[in-house]
């Protein structure tokens, strides 16, 4: 059969609905946000039903059998019985009454589909798969909403705001596609994604005041792509990745995650580790006003979450001072990460009432740490940068009041295909670090804890390796 999408305003219109079950119930839902007046005539409904409709002014329910005589001027009929010749029976009046016909489970036999919806509205992006798969169709709308913000409602509502007033400032329709897509590609339309409705209102506004085009305007994404897996990465973090002009990135953002960018955007290697500073912070604050300043899309990209350990704030405090717009996507920390991967939880009412993150290399190079109050029971420590100051750290602990046994593990490349996790204590850990050798990244967790690896551990990196799970 051949469809043809419509949008069509339903407000108001009739609707029957013949079965009170559960594929009754699905069909009602999509049914009564399009505003329809709705009528259920079943013998009895499901629960669902009855709590979906409370209270509901658009609805009415019939409780008894289904006769011919009740399927009269509606303008759709959705046949959701379990009964396949009643609903035959109720598609063959509806056509005879030029009245269109959905009917469930078997939607060849009628002449309407309800699709699947993905809204945001006033934009809805409606999915058929013509009756072929529904799964398909359920598959296809779930990758569609990982993609298309929440927001794009908030920023279709502005642009209906603005429209006159753009056609009024601009006569030509070249300007006016102009405009707009210099917005839909720029800062303000971001403002409007981010929630800052009033200063892109303000922004929209000075630029019509003098009616000239938006001008293009860089800006910058700090931007958290979390301990390594990139199926972990946020949505706003993948759409801002497939966005950007120019991709600055740490040593800690794995290949995974690097393939996501978008494929033609200049990519600048800026990584740091122990005595080898690629560039130095000064000049990567410096690089990223600069690119933003030549009208550039900046994605500066870190591992983990840009405000734990990242000097993110260092970064943004820069671009406040040359008044450039930006943007922070917050990404999940490699503590919280690298301790579910390797099942270890950071708290447990058994083990554990408190988790302190701690860095085990300060700005000056040492490991001066405050260790009396990092030295207790009952608490989680996690580590970042810990490893090369692994014995001053136990040995430090064991001095100022922890058990040589309190456990600890080393998760080395946590969340990825090539996660290995180490457990030790504070006693023998130093020891088992320098024999193995290992290569960064890697994250300390010290604690009872760390007892529940053995247990709780889920994540078979061998096989995610051989299964290829971590390839979106």
């Amino acid at each position: 059969m051949s469809y043809l999408p419509l949008f069509i305003d339903t407000a108001g219109k009739a609707c029957l609905i013949v079965g009170g079950g559960k594929i009754a119930s699905r069909k009602l839902v999509p049914v009564l946000k399009s505003k329809m007046s709705v009528t259920i005539i079943s013998p009895d409904i499901i629960d669902e039903i009855k709590e979906n409709t409370i209270n509901v002014k658009n609805f009415k329910y019939i409780q008894r059998k289904f006769v011919e005589s009740d399927i009269n001027n509606q303008f759709l009929v959705v046949a959701a019985t379990n009964d396949k010749k009643n609903n035959s029976l109720i598609a063959k009046i509806a056509k005879e009454k030029n009245i269109l016909v959905n009917i469930a489970e078997d939607s060849l036999s009628g002449d309407t589909l309800i699709p699947s919806v993905v809204d945001r509205n006033p934009i809805k992006i409606a999915i058929s798969s013509g009756g072929a798969s529904p799964i398909l169709t359920r598959l296809v709308k779930t990758k569609l909403e990982a993609v298309i913000p929440y927001s794009f409602s908030k920023l279709a509502e502005i642009m209906m705001e603005y429209r006159d007033k753009v056609k009024n400032s601009f006569v030509k329709i070249t300007d006016r596609r102009n405009f707009w897509e210099i917005f839909l590609d720029g800062p303000i339309s971001e403002m409007v994604l981010s929630g800052h409705i009033d200063k892109a209102r303000k922004a929209l506004d000075e630029s019509l005041k003098y009616k000239k085009l938006l001008e293009k305007t860089g800006e910058v994404y700090l931007v958290g792509a979390g301990p390594g897996d990139p199926e972990l990465l946020s949505f706003k973090a993948l759409r801002l990745m497939q966005k950007a002009d120019v991709v600055i990135y740490d040593r800690l953002v794995s290949d995974p995650i690097m393939k996501l960018i978008r494929k033609d955007a200049e990519k600048i290697y800026v990584g740091k580790q122990k005595a080898d500073h690629t560039m130095p912070q000064e000049n990567i604050n410096q690089l990223l006003a600069r690119l933003a300043l030549e009208g550039k899309k900046v994605l500066r990209l870190k591992g983990g979450d840009p405000f734990i350990f990242g000097r993110g704030g260092e970064e943004i405090e820069s671009l406040i001072n040359d008044d450039i717009p930006f943007q922070i996507v917050p990404g999940i920390t490699a503590a919280s990460g690298c301790a579910s991967y390797a099942g270890i939880p950071l708290t447990h009412r058994d083990h554990s009432q408190a988790c302190i993150f701690v860095t085990g290399h300060l700005q000056d190079g040492t490991v001066n740490l405050n260790w009396k109050m990092l030295a207790h029971e009952k608490q989680t420590l996690v580590i970042y940068m810990g490893m090369h100051g692994s014995k001053i750290i136990c040995e430090e602990l064991i001095k100022h009041g922890l058990k040589k046994m309190t456990p600890v593990a080393l998760v080395v490349k946590g969340t990825t295909v090539d996660q290995e996790v180490i457990i030790g204590n504070l006693e023998n850990m130093p020891e088992i670090i320098m024999q193995k050798k290992i290569i960064p990244p890697t994250l300390l967790i010290i604690g009872d804890v760390v007892n529940l690896h053995s247990k709780l551990k889920w994540f078979d990196p061998f096989s995610a390796k051989n299964k290829n799970i971590f390839h979106l």
